[in-house]
């Protein structure tokens, strides 16, 4: 009797070879766009002490309320399997002294993040996002730049129907202001709230905004905006971002209800969406966090980033990954070769690799009838046949073959490919 079956945990998922390819070519262009423009690759562990995520992403926020998978090690510590990317940047940028290099520092990830979230599509409990991040630098420009290169991306990888959602939180003055008078109106229209948004008035009273509870919605449509009452620095930088992306082409539609679910964020926050997602339509966005590397242990330094989903990128998209290109060289053994005949196809499979064709070898057992088939179904150009000190190079393609030494085989490939 067999075993049952292990299956991936709910929310997880393998990848798979079409999937791979579409990974790598996502990868291939997001390298090309970010690194282009000056930004280098960075890596942060997957775990980090979880004392980041509370300081930096809030601790009033979803994320660390109830979607973090933290644990304790050996020696009584706490950890957390990283949920998003930004404040391990940041924590990167303070513990290795980038505020001394010139600024802004430019960086962008692809890792794997983790939460503890209800799966569906498009929302994956292990997820992998491509992100950047910009530190040291307040300038309009940064934010504009910022929000292109994650449209060029979108762009390149032929996401459908996207729109640009794009707002302003303003400084930690007019926010405090605004605080405080969205939570008297919150307070006079509690008994229509939903019981999560009531519990958060006095602690985070912004997440009201993401409420899909119905009566919540209704309250929130009349309620102030925080766009109404940023102050005036912060409203000439906003406008100032809105006239860069008018003259960059990019396309945006203001919305005042936009807070984003992460409290390190202030001034322009935005978000892009695409119709192609259905309930789960955001593909990725970020804002501008001033305040972040100071709280967690860094001088004052303004940063602004953004993230965005593979997954979702690659559900949106239409772009196909190339074909995985076919080998020039399959080395197949004539029926009953062992031993020596067998020592002398692989010392070939390696000249052919070394000689930077691509290239594979018989390893199942097949009849020569069955290699040759194999062979042609990868696509070979080439299938090298050894015999008894000889080989049969056969061209899959005419059919036609010669019969030569086998330390000749790479040469006649090469010369062959040339000759095409």
């Amino acid at each position: 009797m067999s075993a049952p079956k292990i299956k991936a945990p709910r929310g997880t998922f393998d990848v798979l070879g079409e999937q791979a390819e579409a990974r790598a070519l996502l990868e291939t262009r997001a390298r090309s766009i970010l690194e282009g423009a000056g930004y280098e690759r960075i890596e942060t562990p997957v775990f980090e002490a979880t004392e980041l995520f509370a300081r930096g992403v809030g601790e009033s926020t979803d994320i660390v309320r109830k979607e973090m998978f933290t644990l304790e090690d050996g020696a009584g510590r706490s950890l957390t399997l990283r949920p998003e990317g930004t404040a391990p940047v940041c924590r990167a940028y303070v513990e290795h002294g980038m505020h001394k290099r010139r600024q802004p520092v430019k960086l962008w990830y692809l890792s794997s993040f983790f939460r503890h979230e209800r799966a569906q599509a498009g929302r994956y409990r292990e997820f992998w996002q491509v992100g950047a991040e910009a530190l040291g630098s307040e300038d309009p420009v940064v934010d504009a730049e910022s929000i292109l290169l994650l449209a060029t991306l979108l762009s390149e990888m032929g996401v459908k129907g996207v729109r640009l959602r794009l707002s302003s939180l303003g400084g930690a003055d007019s926010r405090a202001a605004y605080r405080e008078r969205l939570q008297a109106y919150l307070h006079e229209h509690e008994e229509s709230l939903s019981e999560d948004v009531r519990s958060r008035i006095d602690l985070n009273p912004l997440r009201a905004f993401d409420s899909e509870h119905a009566g919540t919605r209704r309250v929130m449509e009349s309620a102030p905006r925080l766009l109404d009452h940023i102050g005036s620095e912060d409203a000439e930088h906003f406008a100032h971002v809105q006239e860069l992306l008018s003259v960059a082409n990019v396309a945006y539609e203001i919305d005042s209800t936009l807070v984003r679910g992460l409290d390190y964020y202030t001034r322009t926050v935005f978000e892009f969406t695409s119709d192609a997602l259905g309930a789960q339509s955001g593909v990725g966005g970020g804002g501008r966090y001033d305040g972040l590397v100071q709280k967690l242990g860094g001088p004052p330094t303004p940063g602004m980033g953004w993230a965005a989903g593979v997954e979702r990128i690659l559900l949106a998209g239409d772009r196909q990954p190339a074909a995985v290109r076919a080998p020039e060289l399959f080395v197949a053994l004539a029926d009953g070769a062992r031993g020596q005949r067998r020592l002398a196809a692989f010392a070939l499979l390696g000249a052919a690799r070394s000689a930077g064709l691509r290239a594979q070898m018989e390893l199942s057992g097949r009849s020569l009838k069955g290699q040759l088939g194999h062979a042609g179904a990868l696509g070979a150009r080439y299938a090298a046949i050894v015999e008894n000190g000889e080989t049969v190079l056969r061209d899959m393609q005419t059919g036609g073959q010669e019969r030569i030494a086998t330390d000749t085989v790479v040469h006649a490939v090469l010369r062959g490919l040339r000759d095409l």
